[in-house]
């Protein structure tokens, strides 16, 4: 049944009108009952609610969703959580990632249905790429879709040099996890998920990472664990096979940078010879350095008081980040 924190929450979204975390709550309910094996009251609540979905939104302005529990105790300092807002509208993908992430919420929202046939949708997930190129955005964009709140994990907080602490917290994030549904990140996952055997590589680090895979393989919640690297090739082998998919990401070629600042820029439509040049002078950029360019850009357009874009504002931005860029390289 539902908890009571559950029913507060559910009337008090009710109360402010906020349809998003009302629609939430209720599907958390739903997904609760499934678990417990009452899978016929579980699908009756799922028609319910996409029946109230079907009558439109609710007659007052939505607020924003509140959560029904934070982080408390030891958790206060290893999990950050948020409710994202932004969907996959917002994001320039390639056909491929998109297609896989299309699959992933597909699997989600029918979660009872495949539970039903003893079946689990994807939910553990490995995302590799250079920085800037949408992977943690991607996390929130999941949990934005889902309507489910995004937990960032901190590993300021996680890894300690106490023997055996680590772990110990480890435990408390996937205890969590267990008890709350949402999206779990954990951010620069080559910090935990180093190979054993590497080089610097000390005996804490190889128990915690021992631990990862321990928890990973054993976990049978609801929540979706996902974990983003620079460094892939710094992870242990052993990981790949405990996530239901890995997907790499990549810089953008020209193709996806003209996408992108057609979409950052609709205010400001450029030309297609302008489009070109500035493709050109991105190149090497990851999506996050092209996206701050525009609004550089955007924000000098403002301060100088013009009521047109300048695109060699845009592209001196541009020349900047990626002197940045080759020097960081």
């Amino acid at each position: 049944m539902a908890t009571a924190e559950q029913v507060k929450a559910l009337l008090k979204s009710y109360i402010e009108q906020d349809e998003a975390r009302f629609f939430s709550v209720a599907m958390q309910i739903a997904a609760s009952e499934a678990r417990q094996g009452h899978g016929r009251f579980a699908e009756e609540l799922r028609a319910l609610i996409d029946e109230a979905r079907s009558r439109g939104p609710f007659p007052k302005p939505m607020v924003q969703p509140i959560p029904i529990s934070r982080p408390r105790g030891e958790l206060v300092g290893l999990l950050n959580v948020s409710y994202p807002s932004v969907r996959f509208s917002d994001m320039v993908l390639e056909p491929s990632i998109q297609k896989k992430l299309d699959q992933i919420l597909k699997e989600q929202r029918s979660y009872d249905k495949l539970r039903s046939h003893g079946l689990a949708p994807r939910r553990k997930l490995l995302f590799v790429g250079p920085p800037g190129t949408g992977k943690t955005m991607t996390a929130s964009v999941l949990a934005g879709e889902l309507g489910i709140p995004l937990f960032v994990v901190r590993l300021d907080g996680l890894i300690t040099k106490y023997m055996g602490e680590t772990t110990a917290k480890l435990r408390l994030i996937f205890d969590a996890i267990e008890n709350t549904r949402g999206v779990y990140l954990f951010d620069e996952f080559d910090s935990i998920g180093t190979h054993r055997g590497a080089p610097h590589e000390v005996g804490e680090i190889r128990r915690v990472l021992n631990a990862f895979l321990m928890f990973l393989e054993t976990d049978q919640s609801n929540g979706i664990i996902t974990a983003a690297t620079n460094r892939p090739q710094s992870l242990d082998q052993a990981l790949y096979r405990r996530f239901d998919d890995v997907i790499e990401y990549s810089l953008p070629s020209q193709v996806f940078v003209i996408e992108l600042l057609r979409y950052r820029l609709a205010l400001f439509p450029l030309s297609e010879t302008q489009l070109e040049t500035v493709a050109n002078a991105a190149e090497g950029l990851s999506y996050a350095e092209i996206s701050r360019a525009c609004e550089d850009a955007m924000k000098e357009m403002i301060l100088q008081d013009r009521i047109k874009f300048d695109v060699e504002d845009l592209l001196h931005s541009l020349r900047e980040k990626k002197s940045f860029t080759n020097r960081d390289r």
